[in-house]
């Protein structure tokens, strides 16, 4: 008897094996939220109109800023200007078009020569070159006038299509648009047109400026990008079209 109330005290003093815990079903992974692009839209039509009204009342003639006497001339100096600036071109040309101020006076001069006149501007050396080059062209293609077209006006050496642009706007009236670096950074911050490539800023602009103001619409945005909305610190506090535009890069 003893020995069976002691089996059963064992029994009952044993302790109760725990049920196995259930496995907890692994965590679901959750994915890192998407950021959603911000999408920058150009600002609206009565927005364009007023800034470029704003620009023209400030500024009714706006010129470029590099001397030239006759279209000939303004063609070799933007053909110079290409990675310099226009202070730098202007000193350099002018005693250069004092002397050679058509192809026929400037291929006289020959290569060495212009290159000496010219050797204080970057790339001067290819630069000579090419402006002999497009005075042998202009000569034999174009009875030694500059060509009034944009087509024409790229087959010549050292020239592209901002260059044509300038000289087509400057020396001919045509309501072109030429994309510097300025007006390039200007369109895409206000933004009148947002674009990756000059082309692509041009014919923005071209879709959105009214065309009263097409005739002087690039030398507003390019005085503007080079004097005031300039590339490191722009100068919002002196901005007459501050309060319209929509860049996130803006101090005020």
């Amino acid at each position: 008897m003893s020995i069976l109330k002691s089996a059963a005290a064992r029994k009952k003093s044993a302790p109760k094996k725990k049920a196995p815990a259930a496995k907890k079903a692994p965590a679901k992974k959750t994915l890192p939220a998407k950021k959603t692009k911000r999408v920058r839209r150009v600002v609206d039509a009565a927005t364009v109109q007023e800034i470029f009204t704003r620009f023209q009342k400030a500024n009714p003639e706006p010129k470029g800023e590099l001397e030239h006497v006759n279209a000939f001339t303004l063609l070799v100096a933007v053909v110079l200007s290409a990675q310099a600036t226009d202070v730098g071109v202007n000193k350099a040309t002018r005693p250069l078009f004092a002397v050679a101020d058509t192809p026929q006076k400037m291929l006289a001069l020959g290569e060495d020569r212009v290159r000496d006149y010219i050797k204080t501007i970057g790339l001067f050396r290819n630069k000579a070159k090419n402006v002999i080059t497009l005075c042998e062209q202009l000569i034999r293609e174009f009875g030694g006038e500059v060509p009034r077209t944009r087509e024409a006006l790229e087959t010549l050496a050292g020239v592209g299509r901002k260059t044509a642009n300038v000289v087509l706007n400057m020396a001919f009236g045509q309501e072109t648009i030429a994309v510097d670096t300025h007006l390039f950074r200007v369109a895409n911050r206000i933004p009148l047109a947002i674009g990756k490539t000059p082309l692509a800023v041009e014919l923005g602009l071209e879709r959105v400026i009214p065309a009263a103001f097409m005739r002087h619409a690039h030398h507003w945005l390019i005085l503007h990008g080079r004097y005031i909305c300039k590339a490191r610190k722009p100068a919002c506090e002196r901005c007459l079209i501050s309060d319209l535009c929509a860049s996130p890069e803006k101090t005020i």
